[in-house]
């Protein structure tokens, strides 16, 4: 399994759970990551312009560092669009934002992240009108990610965060369902701690839609700093032959330079990471 730490260029999400924040967090993340020996680092962006214009790559190389990922959320936190909008130009508009973040994510060898911007039915919208809403963009989206060579990850969260899919069992069933080959599931440690009985069992239910875990304790702090046991969780991997990213997806505390040292003690503590 590889190791990643998260950096947020989104100045509305500063207050989100993410190890660097800020103007110069693409340069320090880079940097810390790579001083502390991580594989990778993961990219909250405000836009697919702002991390094409960003030179990611050449701090990516200069670091020796890889791309784990890369999140479209900026795409609700700044403009309020998502997947299952009741209006038609709110969802296009939604889509193309993702797409363009898949392609800028694709040229970098990265797959993109689809969390809050799945959005939550309600209103206007019945839970199967957006089931079918959600699965008809992700059918487009993943052949997009598909054209980079790239899978699409999509992320079951909390309830108090979407009405959609919490559970992992129930996101992997809707996949299977309706087809979707090129979709994986971004397994979170804290939405999981909320929502799943038997993390280790959810985790090997779902196999090979396992796409990405973000590694974070039950209080969305670096893991050790919270209770969730981390033992089944890596037996779970390793039986389903997992050798994806360990992604340390917490808050910054308490500092952002502590929260990415006791991630990588942590990690390699559990795994050879």
């Amino acid at each position: 399994m590889l190791s990643a730490i998260t950096i947020c260029l989104v100045p509305e999400a500063r207050q989100g759970p993410f190890v660097f924040h800020g103007e110069t967090a693409l340069a320090e993340g880079c940097r810390v990551a790579a001083e502390l020996g991580f594989d990778a680092v993961e990219i909250f962006p405000s836009s697919a312009a702002q991390l094409r214009g960003g030179n990611v790559a050449g701090l990516l190389n200069a670091h020796g560092l890889r791309l784990a990922a890369v999140g479209t959320g900026a795409g609700w936190v700044k403009h309020q669009l998502h997947l299952v909008a009741p209006e038609p130009t709110g969802r296009a508009a939604a889509q193309q934002f993702i797409a363009d973040i898949i392609d800028a994510a694709g040229e970098l060898g990265a797959p993109a992240i689809i969390g809050s911007m799945q959005g939550r039915w309600g209103g206007e919208v019945s839970r199967e009108s957006a089931e079918d809403l959600l699965a008809d963009a992700l059918a487009e989206l993943e052949q997009r990610a598909a054209s980079h060579a790239q899978v699409l990850l999509y992320e079951p969260l909390n309830r108090y965060e979407t009405n959609l899919f919490n559970r992992q069992a129930d996101a992997a069933a809707f996949l299977r369902r309706r087809g979707l080959q090129d979709v994986r599931l971004l397994c979170d440690l804290f939405h999981m701690n909320i929502e799943e009985p038997d993390i280790g069992k959810s985790l090997r239910d779902c196999g090979a839609l396992v796409g990405h875990v973000h590694w974070a304790d039950s209080n969305r702090q670096a893991v050790g700093l919270g209770h969730t046991p981390m033992e089944p969780v890596i037996a779970a991997l390793q039986a389903i032959g997992y050798d994806g990213m360990l992604s340390a997806e917490i808050f910054p505390l308490p500092t952002a330079a502590a929260a990415a040292r006791q991630s990588r003690k942590s990690m390699r503590s559990h795994t050879t990471a």
